[in-house]
């Protein structure tokens, strides 16, 4: 297999401790495989594996689905004993007319029946970006879109999770940037229902990251993992594999702890050369260093 990370991954494997880290995981108990990570994948393909190496989770995107059929991939989870920890995404809200944003309420609520579905804890929300300047309007225009598919999502027993973004995909994919535009707009909502997601690669480089986590509380409605590759050639397919990067993963897995999350851990990674990987391997290496520096 390919050194993925090269130089850096040897230096990074061995990161600085701190009172503040969480202690190393035990197993991986607490894995989620995330199918964004074996992208060049069939989902049948990726839960086979996924029971093969004994990892108890899996995380899955609606285009996926749309390939498989809903009802379908509910089957094969059930067969392979699957947890599945959420589904993505939903979202996407500002839209330049009432018209087209209605269309998006309509296709977040096929996506709140989708997770129901598939037994799914959180429906991941990404939450579109502004239709022309006014990134502020579309903000309210999240909220607007959350107000009006939480009672839905609640009557299915799917809970909402905002992710904020880094802000470099602000223009093109999520006005909400900051784990404090997140949780105030969670706030707005009953925290059973409107949680917030906390994606390392998203947020490590927030100053306010470990005050925010701790204000979210029984919010945090998921956690994912990566790293954050150096130097950056291409900032949506830059994630890496654990220990690849710079992020202080138990640094923030510590955080997220204090907070009182206990729920499964997502491993979500957008990277050509992962995608690439056989995937015996990867999902083999996924799970080594999920338990080894996550």
């Amino acid at each position: 297999m390919t050194d993925l990370g090269g130089t850096l991954r040897r230096a990074s494997l061995a990161p600085s401790s701190s009172a503040d880290d969480a202690a190393p995981l035990k197993d991986a108990t607490l894995l989620s495989f995330n199918q964004a990570t074996a992208e060049r994948a069939s989902l049948a393909d990726v839960i086979e594996a996924c029971a093969r190496h004994g990892v108890p989770g899996i995380s899955i995107w609606r285009h996926k689905l749309a390939e498989t059929g809903v009802e379908h991939a509910a089957k094969l989870l059930r067969d392979a004993g699957l947890r599945v920890s959420s589904v993505c995404r939903g979202g996407m809200f500002p839209a330049p007319t009432a018209a087209e944003r209605s269309t998006r309420i309509d296709d977040n609520r096929r996506a709140i029946d989708d997770a129901a579905t598939l037994g799914a804890e959180v429906l991941v929300l990404v939450c579109g970006a502004a239709p022309d300047r006014d990134i502020g309007a579309a903000r309210e225009m999240v909220a607007d879109g959350i107000a009006a598919i939480a009672p839905y999502a609640a009557e299915r027993g799917v809970r909402l999770g905002i992710e904020p973004l880094h802000p470099a995909f602000a223009a093109e994919r999520s006005c909400i940037t900051t784990m404090r535009e997140a949780r105030l707009i969670s706030e707005r909502f009953d925290s059973a229902h409107v949680g917030v997601v906390v994606d390392v690669y998203h947020v490590w480089w927030d100053p306010e990251r470990a005050e925010e986590i701790a204000r979210l509380g029984d919010r945090v409605a998921g956690y994912h993992v990566n790293d954050w590759l150096v130097p950056v050639k291409n900032v949506l397919m830059n994630r890496g594999m654990m220990g690849d990067g710079v992020i202080e993963l138990r640094r923030i897995r510590g955080e997220i702890e204090r907070a009182g999350y206990r729920g499964p851990i997502e491993v979500e990674i957008f990277n050509e050369e992962i995608w690439q990987t056989p995937l015996d391997e990867l999902v083999r290496l996924t799970k080594e260093r999920f338990v080894e520096v996550a």
